[in-house]
């Protein structure tokens, strides 16, 4: 039965998130980095004037031409609680139509589920966020502390023109807010038969590195023992072969002992893989955890058949672990070797938050609510979210986009990956969750 407000019905959020799910999904928003793309300004206005129809101002923020950025407050009833930041980013990684079975723009339903680059990463949580929000507003619902919600451009390229530029430009926007949620945990995964909600709470640091290796330039035929190719090659090798040693962080060794307690089987620090064995496709996500990890991913040298080139360079991809960033780049100055150059083109810091205090508590009451028989495991991100910028305001972020998702769906293997989906019910079931927390916290 629907709430009602003037005896009129009033529309439940989970009701309309997959229609806000597929329409958002359908607005083109693909980031291809250098500040190079449509842009998120078309969305960002679909947002905003979602909000303004019910009743609460928006700012929104160009970075760059298209680049847009919007934020609206609901005020509490409180004024003693610090805020709570509600967080997505609108931007996306590219889809190329040719390799999926559906228009990746399309949002088409079918197996009961969204279809659409974008459907985990993210605006499917941009949509419980604005489904939300508003039923808050139409119900004249008050959360008990000011929740502060903003929809971020260039997530996907690292914040440049979204989140890391409005802490810097517009910090008062976010003022009085301690905390903050967003993205990528949250959602359920089926271990020895039960479930269980990976709630993040660390995510690892960035550093987008570039080798660069200088040589003597000359002739295809000539004998060249300055060859810059082969400088470089030796050292991605060198670098891509490197055994990283596994390393425990208070969150990795609190999801394992967790798994541990859930499957019976013993937790050891010498043999992690045998728990990681029982997470399914969840593994190869929580299993990049343990250790850092650089892999090269664009190479670029010379320009004919018969010419040595006079340099050659490598772009790299390096997952930190908390704490270890500096030791990190030390280890990859050594591997690279005298005769290449190691630069930084962006770096990013890991993040690591206690599994604890009454956010966390409320998050793990707002799912058990819903899904009483579950359990809810702390667990670190490979990648890396929009908490980052904002920790440099000293604000707490964690994971937490609810859904609870079929078993056998490889929900992990989609971010970034071809014919993304979201099923519907699982929008619903987050929806839910995440009013409950936001009415209640």
């Amino acid at each position: 039965m629907s709430a009602t407000q003037n005896s009129q019905p009033i529309l439940l959020a989970e009701d309309e998130v997959a229609g806000l799910c597929q329409a958002l999904i359908r607005i083109d928003t693909t980031n291809y980095g250098n500040n190079e793309g449509a842009g998120e300004r078309q969305a960002a206005e679909y947002v905003a004037g979602l909000i303004s129809e019910v009743g609460l101002e928006t700012t929104v923020l160009e970075s760059a031409q298209g680049r847009a950025n919007v934020v609206a407050r609901i005020e509490g009833t409180d004024k003693s609680l610090p805020a709570l930041i509600v967080h997505g980013h609108l931007d996306v990684v590219p889809a190329f139509k040719d390799e999926w079975s559906m228009d990746p723009f399309g949002a088409e339903l079918k197996d009961s589920m969204i279809w659409g680059r974008g459907a985990v990463d993210m605006k499917d949580m941009d949509a419980m966020m604005l489904a939300v929000l508003r039923q808050l507003q139409r119900t004249g619902t008050r959360p008990r502390r000011d929740l502060i919600f903003a929809f971020f451009a260039d997530e996907e390229a690292g914040g440049d023109y979204g989140a890391r530029w409005m802490v810097e430009h517009h910090p008062e926007l976010f003022e009085g807010a301690t905390e903050a949620i967003s993205e990528v945990g949250g959602f359920s995964a089926t271990i020895d038969g039960k479930r269980a909600y990976l709630l993040q709470t660390a995510e690892k640091g960035i550093a987008w590195l570039k080798l660069t290796a200088a040589g003597r330039a000359g002739h295809g035929s000539q004998i060249n023992e300055q060859n810059a190719v082969t400088r470089l090659a030796a050292a991605i090798s060198r670098i891509g072969e490197h055994d990283w040693p596994i390393t425990y962080t208070d969150t990795t060794r609190a999801f394992l002992e967790g798994v541990s307690e859930m499957t019976g089987i013993e937790f050891t620090d010498n043999n992690p893989q045998v728990l990681l064995a029982e997470l399914g496709n969840v593994a190869r996500f929580v299993g990049a955890t343990l250790q850092n990890t650089a892999n090269p991913t664009v190479l670029s040298a010379g320009y004919k058949h018969n010419v040595i080139p006079g340099a050659a360079e490598a772009l790299l991809d390096v997952r930190t672990l908390p704490g270890q960033q500096e030791a990190v780049m030390e280890t990859l100055r050594v591997l690279a070797g005298p005769d290449v150059q190691l630069s930084a083109l962006h770096l990013d810091r890991a993040l690591e938050v206690p599994f604890a205090g009454n956010l966390v508590d409320s998050m793990v009451a707002s799912l058990k609510r819903e899904d009483p028989e579950a359990e809810v495991l702390p667990y670190m991100l490979s990648g890396g979210t929009d908490n980052k910028s904002l920790a440099t305001l000293g604000i707490t972020g964690y994971g937490f986009a609810p859904l609870r998702l079929p078993a056998d769906l490889d929900f992990t293997g989609m971010f970034h990956g071809v014919d993304e989906r979201v099923p519907v019910d699982s929008l619903k079931f987050g929806t839910r969750v995440l009013h409950d927390l936001l009415s209640t916290y």
